[in-house]
């Protein structure tokens, strides 16, 4: 399944969010052409859904059939009261049954079914924000499934124009791997018997532009429109020192009033790229 492998090492997929404002959804396209105006290829649709405590994004195979009863259903997002933490699910085996093939026999097992929602694969934070608008955002993706050991010390994958950030004002792994950590946020805690620490990303710090007046960040053309959104993603490679790399993992931006560009690349998946990035169009009551 294409939206479930890894990207390439040594370049980014080049994907755009069209965003319905009216419906509430979210259609994620892969771009056939360089060009920010073609119609690309439907990869993923998503749909919000506000609650009374939280917001729940449903992520579908198919853009009119958005449902948790759906064959097409792959997985969800959750965020928290506040929309400052939020929660990945991978439900692309929900009403299946998983085979097995047993090690000391010949026979095939069939394991219990997996219920809905339940199987964690990230969880990303945003914090508060001093400065409020006049601050760009800080987040962190911490990925459940992906080891910390893919990326080498110095911030590089193991084996392997300048835009606005935001408003003029001033100051793989498949998803279905085993998590190898617990639920906390700490990046230092580990689950599995390796030892091994999940994947953490941050986003990469913008520079103040003194001729503009604004938080910049270069996109290589792909992001045209000054916006709060705008977010590119790195590896800390060193959780304790809080180093990170200069590779780009995942980039996402404005480029029109719905139009939004997204770029990822190994070792995370388009459907784990969209759902980090959906996570980008919630109001943050204690953010912003």
């Amino acid at each position: 399944m294409y939206y479930m492998q890894s990207g390439p090492r040594d370049s980014l997929v080049q994907c755009f969010i069209k965003r319905n404002r009216n419906t509430q959804s979210y259609h994620l396209y892969l771009g056939l052409t360089t060009s920010l105006t073609d119609n690309g290829k439907f990869l993923l649709a998503a749909s919000k859904l506000k609650r009374a405590t939280c917001t729940d994004y449903i992520i579908s195979l198919r853009s009119d059939d958005i449902s948790k009863r759906s064959n097409a259903y792959l997985g969800r997002m959750r965020s928290n009261f506040l929309g400052t933490k939020f929660t990945v699910f991978d439900g692309s085996q929900t009403g299946a049954a998983k085979m097995q093939k047993s090690r000391s026999s010949n026979f095939i097992k069939v394991s219990p079914r997996v219920p809905q929602g339940s199987y964690p694969i990230a969880h990303i934070s945003y914090e508060l924000n001093v400065l409020g608008s006049r601050g760009p955002r800080r987040m962190r993706c911490i990925m459940d499934t992906i080891p910390m050991s893919i990326v080498e010390s110095r911030g590089v994958v193991a084996s392997t124009s300048i835009s606005s950030f935001s408003s003029r004002s001033s100051p793989v792994f498949r998803s279905h791997s085993k998590p190898l950590r617990s639920n906390s946020a700490s990046c230092s805690d580990s689950g599995n018997n390796l030892g091994d620490p999940p994947l953490v990303l941050s986003n990469k710090a913008p520079r103040w532009h003194e001729q503009l007046r604004c938080w910049c960040l270069n996109f290589h053309g792909r992001v045209t429109v000054a916006s709060v959104k705008n977010f590119q993603l790195v590896a800390v490679s060193d959780c304790e020192a809080g180093q990170t790399s200069e590779r780009i993992i995942l980039q996402f931006g404005k480029v029109g009033k719905d139009m939004f560009t997204m770029d990822y690349g190994y070792p995370i998946s388009a459907f784990q790229a969209f759902a980090i990035c959906l996570s980008s169009f919630e109001t943050r009551i204690a953010c912003e």
